[in-house]
């Protein structure tokens, strides 16, 4: 019995709500009088009902460690099937050491100030912060939206300016060529698809022989494979369909059952740390290298092949469509100008200047021949 109403006399109620049992058994009441009609104790005890229901379920909330919502942050990733590993690389590296231990009540945005402040002092860059920040308050909702709520509020969570640590890397074609040319063939296979196509690593290491189309000259990737979760359709220049077929015809002599365009020995596709470690080594020997690291990225690949898109004068909306950029600010931090593209602005300006002043002096220059013409 969630509550009584008991009469007591002439509009006077005993209402009384029930909470349970104590370490005995014995049921617990907590009980009011109320005066006026029944609705008045009705009234008086549905709130008390709610009341009591809310307590219990802030006192639960109250009770959440910050390593219950991590974990459910991580069957939610599971769950979806995205994004997983990374996910749980941050919660370990970053979230869990410093949070884990706590409460969800204890996380303050005062604590989480001090986490920022903690690994700005480590060295840590604004965009992996934001990354663990993300996290953190995704953690949070996940608490928030559950049934029963398993976080009675979510604090306010901060985030950093990353405009400063944008990458704005990308390949020239001799550049391109360089590095390509230190790669095994099939390293040197991938590299070139994503540099003409803009494709992310992801996509193109797990490109299977159904999705590639040779005769249509088109590669067909599916939802499950893209960062948007959306399909799209890629479009094969011709030097990338030659390059495709080769690869077809050595799948079909040597591994015909293999179903993945690139791979080594025809059982697994290239591993993501296989396809880092060979680029790290061709860059050393193309010279793109300093401190000890590369100073190309595999995913320059991608903004080179947008800009190369847009230099073609391929309509924006389409690179877009070609490239899977869901948002426009996404795609503009991608298609970046360089120094030769603001040189080759300069000249055309100084050409369109010059054929102006030329129209202009010929607008302007006395006919003298046919004026002494006339005057004969």
């Amino acid at each position: 019995m969630a509550g009584q109403i008991i009469k007591r006399g002439p509009n006077r109620w005993l209402v009384r709500v029930y909470y349970g049992r104590n370490e005995q058994g014995k049921k617990i009441y907590r009980a009011k009088t109320v005066y006026g009609t029944r609705r008045d104790a009705e009234a008086y005890l549905i709130e008390a009902l709610r009341a009591r229901d809310l307590a219990g379920t802030v006192l639960g909330a109250r009770q959440t460690r910050m390593s219950e919502l991590f974990d459910d942050l991580l069957s939610d990733y599971r769950m979806k099937g995205q994004g997983y590993r990374w996910a749980e690389s941050i919660l370990r590296v970053h979230l869990r050491p410093y949070f884990g231990h706590l409460r969800a009540a204890q996380v303050t945005s005062d604590l989480i100030r001090r986490f920022i402040a903690e690994k700005q002092q480590a060295g840590a860059k604004p965009a992996t912060i934001n990354r663990a920040l993300a996290l953190l308050k995704r953690a949070f909702r996940l608490g928030a939206a559950h049934t029963p709520p398993k976080v009675a509020a979510v604090p306010h969570i901060p985030t950093l300016r990353e405009d400063e640590c944008i990458r704005q890397g990308f390949l020239e074609h001799d550049e391109y060529l360089a590095l390509v040319a230190h790669m095994p063939p099939v390293f040197r296979a991938i590299t070139s698809f994503a540099y003409y196509t803009g494709c992310r690593k992801g996509e193109v290491l797990g490109l299977r022989w159904e999705q590639v189309d040779l005769a249509e000259g088109i590669v067909r990737l599916e939802a499950r494979q893209t960062k948007t979760r959306e399909p799209r359709t890629v479009p094969l220049p011709a030097e990338l369909r030659e390059l495709l077929a080769f690869e077809r015809a050595q799948a079909d002599q040597y591994w015909p059952d293999c179903p993945w365009v690139f791979t080594q020995d025809g059982e697994k596709p290239i591993k993501r740390g296989r396809m880092d470690a060979v680029w790290a080594r061709a860059c050393k020997a193309a010279g793109f290298w300093r401190d000890g690291k590369p100073t190309k990225l595999f995913h320059d690949l991608r903004r080179t092949a947008v800009r190369n898109l847009i230099r073609g004068g391929v309509p924006e909306r389409v690179a877009m469509t070609i490239s899977g950029h869901r948002t426009r600010a996404v795609f503009d931090r991608y298609n970046i100008v360089s120094a030769a593209d603001l040189r080759q602005a300069m000249v055309r300006l100084e050409r369109y200047l010059a054929e102006r002043a030329a129209e202009r002096s010929e607008r302007h220059t006395p006919d003298t021949q046919g004026r002494a013409e006339r005057v004969q």
